[in-house]
């Protein structure tokens, strides 16, 4: 698989313009995307938004067909794949190095963002106003970018780039809100992935349940599902499951004789101190004075 360390190659070797600026290129793409069938990583942020006619993208692990209209995002170093692309109407796709956010709020900023961390199938789907709000961003970035560069260009495109990553961020929200009833379905699949792991005995055998893992089990990345859940609950991927592991060790504590190790180990732990400081943290109690007191 090709790995594309510069902007240039990237571009020129899949058939599009060579870019104005080696850390910085903004493109439109109408009608055909020239990139054929590709699949390759590369060290820089891609921004797209497009409607597909045939043919799909692949980023991490899975394939979405994009039949709708979509940002996605994609960071340094993740999977990108191009198979068969017709674009139904004008669509963009943004790439910027890392190294183009130095000495910039966005540098540090970007990482907040994590969408970028999302597969093809968690793509944000605009309304008819937002893609509006969106092109009109875009715009005013490829403006900048194709007039005379000066010493304010910089600065004025990632001013531009931040605030199509707030709206983002804005837009997912919203798009949380309106599929409420995929949101339902994920917490409730999530807590019964979480108890079905209980069920099978995997804690003695495979240790304690992972954000990773339950993602996984339900085909989501693990930043949308934390997202989606926080989103819904008020907590995230993690904190559920750290809540739902100390609901289990109460009620061992509670209903056998098993010494606090043995309750650790058949939970998962391997750490005795680790599940010692989770248990207080949760209930303000230490694992022994909560059975004191369940005792006594």
């Amino acid at each position: 698989m090709k790995h594309y360390k510069t902007l240039r190659s990237l571009l020129v070797e899949n058939g599009w313009p060579a870019p104005e600026h080696p850390l910085l290129s903004v493109t439109r793409c109408s009608k055909f995307c020239p990139l054929g069938d590709r699949e390759f990583t590369s060290d820089y942020y891609m921004i797209g938004f497009k409607k597909i006619k045939s043919g799909f993208i692949r980023y991490g692990r899975t394939k979405y067909d994009h039949e709708n209209g979509s940002m996605s995002f994609c960071s340094p170093r993740q999977l990108l794949e191009f198979r068969d692309l017709e674009i139904e109407e004008d669509g963009f796709v943004i790439f910027f190095h890392e190294d183009y956010l130095s000495g910039h709020p966005l540098h540090s900023e970007i990482k907040k963002y994590g969408f970028f961390d999302y597969e093809s199938n968690e793509a944000l789907h605009l309304s008819p106003k937002e893609e509006q709000t969106i092109w009109g961003l875009y715009d005013k970035i490829e403006a900048e970018y194709t007039t005379n560069p000066d010493e304010y260009s910089r600065e004025i495109i990632l001013t531009h780039i931040d605030s199509v990553l707030k709206y983002a961020q804005r837009f997912y929200r919203r798009q949380f809100l309106n599929r409420t009833i995929l949101s339902d379905y994920t917490v409730s699949k999530f807590n019964e992935s979480l108890a079905a792991w209980f069920k099978d005995g995997f804690p003695e055998t495979k240790g304690l349940p992972t954000v990773n893992g339950m993602a996984s089990s339900l085909h989501l990345s693990p930043r949308y599902l934390s997202d989606l859940l926080k989103e819904e609950t008020g907590k995230t991927a993690i904190e559920l499951i750290h809540i739902f592991l100390i609901s289990e060790a109460k009620n061992l504590i509670k209903s056998s004789d098993n010494t606090i190790s043995e309750t650790a180990y058949k939970l998962g732990f391997e750490n005795l101190p680790y599940f010692s400081r989770l248990f207080k943290k949760e209930v303000g109690l230490s694992p022994n004075q909560f059975k004191k007191q369940v005792v006594n």
